[in-house]
């Protein structure tokens, strides 16, 4: 089943339809239709792999408060505050403005496939950044940093290089 939406991002607002077919994604938008796989990094962060004009990839954060419409995307170049269906967010001021991403309670970074730990690039107590790559994971030959979903300080690391996990594992706690 497709679903519609009005999105609106640094005033321009633009329908996107989006619809499962099979293990993929249609998005159609500005009259275009683009095909996308997405898998889960962690709780609050995507993995997508879009064929369009040109293949593309990105690894997107996202925060999600559904009762005000809005939608705060987490790139690597920063944070892009979206309004969904016309919908105004409270207290921002919309377009695409970096900030800290939003607290809350502990974040736990997961992995989103078994592998092996690579490297280790945090540790208790360490200040992070949303983004910042914390533990590197090596799954079918392809090495995939796990980044901080926000802002925070390191409570748990508790993984080592070396070290076998198995899909889903938590390797980092923020707080």
């Amino acid at each position: 089943m497709a679903r519609r939406f009005d999105i609106e991002i640094g005033g321009r607002v633009a329908r996107v339809v989006v619809e499962r077919v099979g293990g993929r994604y249609r998005i159609e938008r500005d009259g275009r239709t683009e095909w996308a796989d997405a898998v889960p990094v962690d709780e609050r962060t995507l993995s997508l792999v879009i064929d369009g004009d040109r293949r593309e990839s990105h690894e997107v954060g996202f925060l999600e408060a559904r009762e005000r419409g809005e939608l705060e995307i987490y790139l690597r170049t920063g944070v892009i505050h979206a309004r969904i269906d016309g919908r105004a967010p409270q207290g921002g001021t919309g377009g695409g403005e970096t900030r800290p991403a939003a607290r809350g309670g502990p974040a736990r970074v997961t992995t989103p496939m078994p592998g092996r730990v690579v490297r280790v690039l945090a540790a208790a107590g360490d200040r992070v950044l949303a983004r910042q790559g914390l533990v590197v994971v090596e799954a079918m030959k392809m090495q995939n940093e796990l980044r901080a979903p926000r802002d925070g300080v390191v409570a748990e690391i508790p993984v080592r290089e070396g070290m076998t996990v198995e899909a889903g594992r938590v390797v980092a706690v923020l707080e």
